[in-house]
């Protein structure tokens, strides 16, 4: 017997969305043709939802193509803009429906709500839920969510406005969503779990995944995925009913140990560095020393870079752009050394 994808409704919108859905963070990075063979992928394993954002560079020019290829009538698309005020979300919108050139978009999210006075413009007079909400009788979008990485400021958001979904980080590692997640499913919304895998840190991604359809809280997870194999392996977790074993829980709680919680989730936030520092590749490979145990392949990868860690002038830019207010320049700091003792 074949087991077929788990779908879920996506609180009062009436789309009925796979529990897993693609995150279109990661295609940035991969060619055109690739991303279009991805799509395909997906539609094979049943993933009908996909996420991505205007600040995903070429992402929704390559989602575009997908849909060209895989059939439009196929997935459930949602977007997302960073923009605050009326005209520049107004035309956000029309960007992302001319990159991806299709005539509706079934959700439009404001992106990354970061501070109170971020907070402050998107629900002012001529701010930016002004251009969704006209852009939904308009036909333009189909309905109106929120994302962002502040608990706080996401409660009181969909305490006094009428969004229909949110999207907060949720899996294993990270669980200061759940009072909000719970808000939001009392009132209808359907709830979206980015940082699904932990930005890609957490070892186990079929467990994690499997956490969280089993949690209650989420209705689709987004994990980002730039492999065919990444797809497969993700849509299996959907595919997966059963709850979670005892030994399965005893490695998960072993990883969640492990990680802690000032762990780069590789959201790329922090970047461009002024001084031109890949901050999230020089965590990536650091655990390549500290946590794999395979010092002379994270040395190598390290000796790749033009700007080392130690490089870093302690402008903190990086952490005033951090999501989750990460002491990155102690991290760098910590960093250096541990190639500097490898010499």
């Amino acid at each position: 017997m074949r087991w077929h994808m788990k779908k879920r409704l996506l609180g009062n919108t009436g789309m009925e969305v796979s529990v897993i859905g693609f995150g279109g963070i990661s295609i940035q990075h991969v060619s055109e043709e690739e991303a279009i063979n991805i799509i395909l992928e997906c539609k094979k394993q049943g993933i009908n939802f996909i996420d991505t954002a205007r600040a995903y560079t070429i992402s929704e020019k390559y989602i575009g193509k997908g849909l060209k290829e895989a059939g439009r009538e196929n997935f459930y698309i949602a977007t997302k803009a960073m923009e605050r005020d009326y005209d520049s979300m107004k035309s956000s919108i029309e960007g992302s429906l001319n990159d991806m050139d299709i005539d509706c978009i079934d959700l439009y999210q404001i992106h990354n709500v970061g501070s109170k006075q971020q907070f402050d413009t998107i629900f002012s007079e001529n701010g930016a839920l002004k251009a969704l909400v006209e852009a939904k009788e308009q036909g333009l979008i189909k309905h109106i969510g929120i994302t962002g990485h502040i608990r706080e400021l996401l409660i009181e958001a969909i305490d006094n406005y009428e969004f229909e979904t949110v999207q907060f980080p949720f899996n294993p590692v990270e669980s200061q969503g759940t009072e909000l997640l719970l808000k939001a499913l009392k009132k209808g919304m359907g709830t979206i779990a980015m940082k699904p895998i932990a930005g890609g840190t957490f070892d186990y991604p079929f467990l994690s995944l499997k956490y969280i359809m089993n949690s209650g809280l989420i209705t689709v997870a987004i994990p980002g995925m730039d492999t065919i194999e990444q797809v497969i392996e993700n849509a299996r977790a959907g595919r997966d009913a059963e709850p979670l074993t005892k030994d399965e829980q005893e490695i998960i709680n072993k990883e969640v140990e492990t990680l802690g919680t000032e762990f780069c989730r590789r959201c790329g936030y922090c970047k461009p560095c002024p001084e031109g520092i890949d901050i999230p590749n020089i965590f990536v490979f650091e655990n390549y020393v500290i946590r794999y145990n395979i010092p002379e392949y994270g040395k190598l990868k390290y000796d790749t870079l033009e700007v080392k860690a130690d490089e870093c002038v302690r402008c903190r830019t990086c952490e005033s752009r951090c999501p989750y207010n990460l002491p990155i320049v102690e991290k760098l700091k910590h960093a250096a050394k541990t190639f500097k003792d490898l010499e």
